[in-house]
């Protein structure tokens, strides 16, 4: 059964939802205002993604996003209190040196931030952080296929799993990330017929991006979904709207409005119990 309107989202709800045959779905949010929304309208999960370094900071890539800025952002998404279950990343650098780095740097997304668990890209190296951070009862959400932050070793945003080799060695990381305790998978940009694949043989929930329609759920940047921008789209993504070309209208009315002298008019404007004349005598 799907939760109520009001019920809190938590890993053992989107568990029972694959095991029941539902889906799940996902967003990236980063501040107050679009939480509530995202919230209000359903949404499952929120994922505070260090996507953020794209589609807030106009940056090319994920890399130099830092812990703080995460932190800063779970916490603006946290203060909403939304009904989804709220996912921090761990951004590129806060886990990479030791696993007591990653286990400093998502205790403090959970106490500092607000988080209620963090994702980590990777299969086979990380698997020495992802047992760290489950000894220290902090849900980790995996990612496999295009891990972003390894964009520079991938040689750029590339489908992964379309060759034999690396199709196995996700199928064989996913298997054992499940084994080792995360409690949800992101795939990322693999044919959708090694999604579907995935999918089958775990039994923790997929949540793809770019992984066809067979994953568990789904999840897109929000600015992505909703037309925010006019700059280039992944194929996997959906607009829903066109926020760009809404805000160009607004603000092409506004600027019409000032320019013709008639904004604001007198119902928008403060008036004085008074003669001004007499006051200002």
């Amino acid at each position: 059964m799907p939760p109520s309107e009001n019920e809190k989202i938590t890993i053992r709800t989107l568990q029972a939802r694959k095991r029941q045959g539902g889906r799940i779905s996902a967003v990236t949010s980063y501040d107050y205002h679009t939480t509530r929304a995202v919230s209000e309208a359903g949404i499952d999960l929120i994922l505070v993604g260090d996507s953020m370094g794209m589609v807030l900071h106009g940056r090319e890539n994920t890399l130099k996003v830092s812990i703080d800025d995460i932190i800063y952002h779970t916490r603006l998404v946290a203060r909403a209190e939304p009904r989804s279950l709220v996912v921090a990343d761990m951004p590129y650098g806060s886990y990479h040196v030791s696993c007591e780095q990653a286990v400093r740097n998502a205790l403090r997304l959970i106490k500092e931030g607000g988080a209620e668990a963090v994702k980590v890209e990777g299969g086979r190296s990380r698997f020495g952080v992802v047992d760290a951070l489950l000894r220290a009862e902090i849900p980790v959400l995996g990612h496999l296929g295009l891990t972003p932050q390894s964009v520079h070793s991938l040689g750029g945003f590339r489908v992964q799993g379309k060759m034999r080799d690396k199709a196995r060695e996700i199928m064989d990381d996913a298997r054992e990330l499940e084994a080792r305790g995360v409690f949800a998978l992101v795939l990322e940009s693999i044919p959708m017929e090694l999604g579907k694949a995935v999918t089958q043989t775990l039994t923790i929930p997929t949540i793809g991006i770019g992984a066809g329609p067979n994953c568990d759920g789904q999840i897109l940047v929000f600015h992505d979904l909703m037309g925010f921008t006019r700059l280039y789209m992944p194929k996997f993504v959906r607009q829903y709207a066109d926020l760009y070309g809404m805000i160009q209208t607004a603000l092409r009315a506004y600027i019409h409005d000032i320019r013709e002298g008639r904004f604001p008019d007198d119902r928008e404007s403060y008036h004085l119990k008074g003669d001004i004349d007499e006051w200002l005598k």
